[in-house]
């Protein structure tokens, strides 16, 4: 019987969690029926190509740049995904054509859940791609008010430039969901005014290489509660395999 391939879609993935994560999974629980490999699309183009050159591609996570523009490759959407207008997990269905489901918004509610204390009120959301999407949906699950910031603000969303005293005793919950300070660009960080921070904030990143980004230093520096991605990729794989395996 044919080993089923799962792998990773994105670009510039060779520092990524997943394959490693899934290799020692499948490893420890003495899982044979599955392999996981790295697939680096430069083109999003490519990938039809991808999927007629390996037949035994069962499902795939999708990461940055892809878990948007991937949609119209689907031929359908779970009610997450759907919702939230991005995809991170895609599973083959039995007619040859594949689904997509989003677990990024559940991995993130369950790492930030425990954080939470009766103050954290209001979100700033950096960001505005796939990965914004989505902990915008997880917000709203947790009855959390929210402003996305963007470098080019639409209607209801706050400007970096903007972001004041005020906003900040606001907002006690910022979540950078940019890719700014990931490896191995570790010295970038987004352009916040960090000295607002303080003891009752929680800044949360959704980079986990480097455990600890310059976004997280600064923070932690004024007494936040930090919290990086890794917990909630963990969360996040652990529901694309309940996915792929049914």
């Amino acid at each position: 019987m044919q080993t089923k391939l799962l792998g990773l879609l994105g670009r510039s993935i060779e520092h990524s969690f997943s394959k490693k994560y899934f290799t020692d999974k499948f490893a420890a629980k003495g899982i044979t029926a599955f392999t996981y490999e790295n697939f680096p699309l430069e083109q999003l183009e490519q990938l039809p190509e991808l999927w007629e050159q390996t037949p035994n591609l069962v499902g795939m996570n999708v990461t940055i740049p892809y878990k948007q523009s991937i949609i119209p490759y689907l031929s359908k959407l779970n009610e997450s995904a759907k919702q939230i207008g991005a995809v991170n997990v895609i599973k083959k269905r039995p007619d040859g054509t594949f689904k997509g489901y989003n677990t990024d918004y559940y991995g993130f509610l369950k790492s930030l859940l425990p954080l939470l204390e009766p103050h954290h009120k209001k979100a700033l959301i950096l960001g505005t791609g796939g990965a914004s999407k989505a902990i915008q949906f997880a917000l709203k699950e947790l009855q959390i008010n929210y402003k996305v910031v963007s470098r080019t603000p639409k209607r209801l969303q706050y400007s970096y430039l903007k972001l004041t005293k005020k906003v900040f005793s606001d907002y006690l919950i910022v979540i950078n969901c940019t890719p700014l300070g990931t490896f191995p660009n570790t010295a970038e960080f987004p352009e916040i005014p960090y000295e607002y921070f303080s003891p009752q904030h929680i800044a949360f990143d959704l980079i986990y290489n480097p455990e600890e980004t310059e976004f997280l230093k600064k923070a932690k520096e004024k007494g936040a509660v930090t919290q990086n991605g890794y917990e909630m990729l963990l969360f996040q794989a652990d529901a694309s395999w309940k996915i792929w395996k049914k």
